[in-house]
Order: C-alpha cells, then structure tokens, then sequence
C-alpha cells in the first residue's frame, strides 16, 4: 500500500486533472506514478515539461534504457516496472537487452557508453571522472547530448525518489531491484 495518496483523477487537485487528462491521451491510462505526483500540480507540471523537452532530443529507446539504468541505482522497483514495460511493449527492447541496461550496459557502443555514463552521474551525483565524461565524448556524444543525459538521469532521480518514498504501489508487470 502507497503511503502518499493515489488520487483518482476526479480526486486530484483542479491544477493536475488536465495534465492527468494530458498522460491519459498521451498513453492511454494514467499510472500510479503521475496520480501520485498530481498531489502537487507544480510537481507534475514542471516534470511534464521536462520530460516532454527531454523527448525531442534522444530516441525514445535510450531514453527507456538510462531510466533502467538510473532505477537500478536508485533501487526503484516502480520504475523498474515502468521502464522494464515501456521498454518491450513501446520502445521494443528484448528481455536480454533491458537486463543489461539495468547494470549500465548495453548491446550498441554509442549506447553502452551513454547508460554508463549516465549511470556514473547517478552513482556519483553528477561529480564523474574526467574519463567518465572522456569515454561518453569517444563514443560520439556532444556537449548537448552530454546535458540532455544528465537531465534525463536528473527527470528520472525524480521519479525514482518520489515512488520510493512514496512506495507507490506497482501498476505494472513487477521488477525487483537487484539486492
């Protein structure tokens, strides 16, 4: 059970029931994530409009596959869930490939060097090596890709630390965090 509130749609405060409208149009249910977050409209607001920035710039695959990576380190089972079902059904990741995005890999190099990278701002709270930031260069990202990974692992810090401390209540088919 969530120990924030899950409001129904109706419940939510007026500020969040057009963008909860807005998710519902967008992917066609609203998951327990975005009623959660409703609690505050200018919580859903502001990561709205990030996330919908953020979704003009790297393909929607890698953005799937640093959330995978960012969840793991934050020990996010909710997200997990998500990004493990976003990833298949949407983003057409094989099982064997979310897996490995999980631990900061991936099959393609530019991509294996991007959730490394961006793994390594998560673990190290944005202050990554020189080789860090070198390797994810070598591989071909620019200085703007470079931001718009660290923003996209900043978008999902955010999801990721309002359903742990929320515990939000799984809506999707249920990964675990490795122990």
């Amino acid at each position: 059970m969530s120990r924030l509130t899950i409001p129904e749609c109706d419940a939510a405060p007026a500020a969040s029931q057009a963008l909860l409208d807005g998710v519902k149009a967008q992917i066609g249910s609203i998951p327990n994530l975005f009623r959660v977050t409703a609690n505050s409209p200018a919580a859903l607001e502001g990561y709205l409009a990030l996330s919908k920035a953020l979704g003009r710039t790297l393909t929607p695959a890698r953005r799937e596959q640093i959330a995978l990576a960012v969840a793991e380190v934050n020990s996010c089972d909710y997200c997990l869930s998500a990004h493990s079902y976003f990833g298949a059904n949407f983003a057409k990741l094989s099982q064997s490939e979310i897996a490995l995005n999980r631990t900061g890999h991936a099959t393609d190099t530019q991509t294996d060097a991007i959730l490394a990278f961006a793994r390594a701002v998560a673990l190290a709270r944005g202050k990554v090596s020189d080789a860090d930031l070198a390797a994810v260069r070598k591989a071909g990202a620019s200085e703007a890709e470079v931001i718009e990974i660290v923003a996209n692992v900043a978008l999902n810090v955010l999801t990721n630390f309002i359903n742990n401390v929320a515990e939000t209540e799984i809506d999707f088919p249920v990964v675990r965090a490795a122990a």
